[in-house]
This record gives C-alpha cells, structure tokens and sequence, in this order.
C-alpha cells in the first residue's frame, strides 16, 4: 500500500498528511527522507486503524508497540526517535498530537518548571543561562530522587551538598567546579525561597579553592589560525559555513553563544556593522572586517539553506535549524584535524586574537573594547604574555646582575 493510498483514505492520521508533509519540507528534508517518513506515518496510520487507536488515545508505549510490530515485516523499521521527536511534534504544531503523548509530569520535573519560572520571571536571567541552571538542577535532584524519591529536594541537609560537590570536583576543572557550585548554590536559594527548605544551604555552601589569574593565557599562532581557514573546503556547503564561522571567531574574538545568537538583522551592511548580543544581555555593535563580510556573503549566497529562520548559521543537514553554541567546538575540532592542529576550542581563538593584537602595539584598552569586556582587570591577564613589556618593567633580583 503505498503513500497516496492512505492520504487518500480515512485512517486516523490522513487528515494530518498534508501539513506534516510540507513541514518536512520547510524543515529541508530531501524528497527521498520525505518520501520515506510519509510512509512510515502511513504504517503508523494503518496500524492504529487495525488496532482500533484514534488520535487522541495513541501514547508513547503505543508508539514502541508498533515499533515492535515492524521487525520481521517487509520495509524498513521505522525509526522510534523520528516517530516520537518529529512526527509527534509536528502533529502538535498543526493541533492534531494528542495530549497523552507528551510525558507524565514528575515531581522532579514539575519542581524544575517552577524553578525555571523563578529565574526567568524573578532573576530575569537570559534563556540560555535558565537552561544552564535547570539542566545542572535536574541532574542533581534526579540523582537523589532515585536515592530518596519525592522531588528529591525533600530532606537535603548541608551535608548532602558537600558530598555531591566532593563527588563532582573529583571529576571536574577548577573552573568547572566553580561553575558547578554557582548554579548548585542558585538551586539552593531557590528551594529556600520556595519554602521546600527550612534553612538557606545556599549561605552554607563553601568556596571551591582556586585563584584567578594564576595561569597563563593559552593562545593560538595566527599561523596555526591561518591553517584552520585554509582548511576549509569552501567548495561544499559545510566547509562556507565553517569558514564564516571560523573567520568571525578569529578576526572579532566572538564567543560560541554570540555566533549562534547571529541574526540577519544583526548586519548592517551599509554601516559595515555587526551587532553582538554578548553576556549579560549586552548588545555592542562591531565594525565587519572585508574578510568577514566576504565569508559571510560566500555563506548566504552558496551555503545557506533556504529557510524561515532568522539567525545567520543554520545547520548543515536537515532539519534546517539554528545551530546551537555547542556544536560550534565541533567545528572548531573538526577544522583542527584538518589542518592539523592540536585541538583548541573556540575560546582559544578569542584568546589568539587578543595575544596578536597585543603583540601587533595594540594597549589593553583597546583589546578590551575589542573583546567586550566589562573591567579591564579581565583584559589584563594578557599583559603576561608580553615578555617584551615585562622584561622592561622587571626589577632586579637582589645580589644578581640584570
């Protein structure tokens, strides 16, 4: 039975298949993936009007069943994540996904909605730092959970956080357990404010050990970002897209989040400006270097996707959607193997640039306006790499010659 068949006929999702198919091709799907997921909504289709299952009766153990039903039958086994993640999402988008498909609320889960609600609406935080917060919140209430059920915020005493806190540096950067403590310590005033605690563990909390400054800045050569560029096979999609992203990161010293937050209207082509929307809801307008406008330019007019959305970089494959902060380090890993670098992430070109500007004359003043920073203090970790400056500034060693 093929595809045209069921639209055409009366089974539970016939209705639905004219806008699940355009969604999948707004969405950038290629006419054979098209193809291929009408016909496993077809299957699903079927086999709820053999099994008697309407719209709004069909759930996610459902979903397994007919999964299960497949193996051992002609065609190929339908996927269960595109079933679940895609087909069911793009119902709802259009009305037509039934409620019992969306996940049995938990008592976990409904703590971490009202803690995302608390920062949103009483911290006023940036999404991105939200989503932050509540994905290290739910990792350390789901952990109890399972331990002690409820929420898994019932109960919690001091020593509960220490020892999860001990437990996580003995795996963790001194940076990253500094991170790991601030947003513990954001969960912790929270179930304080909202009552689920008695005392404020937040105030109990002790600092993790670490003093900043105390390394030196680890840098990149501009012949080694050279080779990153060069690297980039600028005759297929992927390789425009990595060269515009690589090219902003290196020539502007932008961060991961500031690329992936790039929209259109953050161009001013006129002007030739970028705005970038930094940390702290911080919004600086760039001047755009003729390398990065060309990059940018080759990307839109050979590389981008045809889409709705409004941010610059979209990803490669469909569906079309933003690329996200995090699959910018993948970029960056990629183009080192290919030129074979030592892998760096995207922060280190941020720091590479900063080191040649100061190598080139540049003060500090102006790396900081450069690099958008709040105090010159940040900024002023580079002055350790100017062994030049430093030599001239250094006081002799008592009882020895300079």
């Amino acid at each position: 039975m093929g595809t045209i068949s069921w639209t055409c006929g009366d089974s539970p999702l016939t209705s639905f298949a004219a806008e699940y198919r355009e969604a999948l091709v707004g969405l950038g799907y290629q006419p054979g993936t098209v193809k291929r997921r009408m016909a496993e909504m077809g299957r699903l289709s079927r086999w709820m009007a053999d099994e008697g299952i309407a719209v709004n009766e069909l759930t996610e153990g459902q979903i397994d069943a007919f999964v299960v039903t497949c193996v051992g039958q002609e065609g190929r086994i339908p996927a269960r994540r595109p079933l679940l993640e895609v087909l069911v999402v793009l119902l709802r988008s259009v009305g037509g996904a039934p409620e019992a498909l969306i996940p049995a609320p938990t008592p976990t889960g409904e703590l971490l909605d009202r803690y995302a609600g608390y920062l949103t609406r009483e911290r006023e935080l940036a999404p991105s730092t939200v989503q932050r917060y509540v994905r290290m919140a739910k990792v350390f209430l789901t952990e109890r959970a399972a331990r002690v059920g409820g929420t898994g915020a019932e109960g919690l005493v001091a020593a509960d956080v220490f020892a999860y806190l001990l437990r996580s540096c003995g795996r963790l950067s001194v940076g990253s357990a500094k991170r790991e403590a601030e947003d513990l310590r954001s969960l912790l005033r929270f179930l304080y404010w909202d009552r689920i605690v008695e005392v404020d563990l937040g105030l109990a909390m002790p600092p993790v050990a670490g003093w900043r400054d105390t390394g030196m800045p680890q840098s990149i050569l501009p012949v080694e970002v050279r080779a990153l560029l060069d690297g980039c096979d600028r005759s297929g999609v992927g390789g425009r897209r990595d060269f515009a992203i690589l090219t902003l990161i290196a020539r502007l010293g932008l961060r991961s989040c500031e690329v992936a937050r790039l929209e259109l209207a953050d161009l001013d082509w006129r002007a030739g400006e970028v705005t970038v929307r930094g940390k702290g809801r911080r919004v600086d307008r760039l001047p755009m270097p003729a390398d990065v406008g060309e990059a940018l330019v080759e990307y839109f007019q050979h590389g981008r996707p045809a889409s709705s959305e409004r941010n610059v970089f979209l990803t490669v494959l469909a569906p079309h959607v933003p690329i996200r902060a995090c699959s910018l380090t993948e970029v960056v890993y990629r183009a080192c193997g290919r030129a074979g670098v030592a892998r760096v992430g995207p922060h280190r070109l941020r720091h590479g640039l900063a080191t040649d500007l100061l190598a080139q004359g540049a003060k500090l003043v102006e790396i900081s306006q450069v690099l958008r920073h709040r105090d010159l203090a940040t900024t002023a970790v580079y002055a350790k790499v100017d062994f030049v400056a430093l030599a001239q500034v250094a006081q002799p060693w008592p009882g020895a010659r300079r």
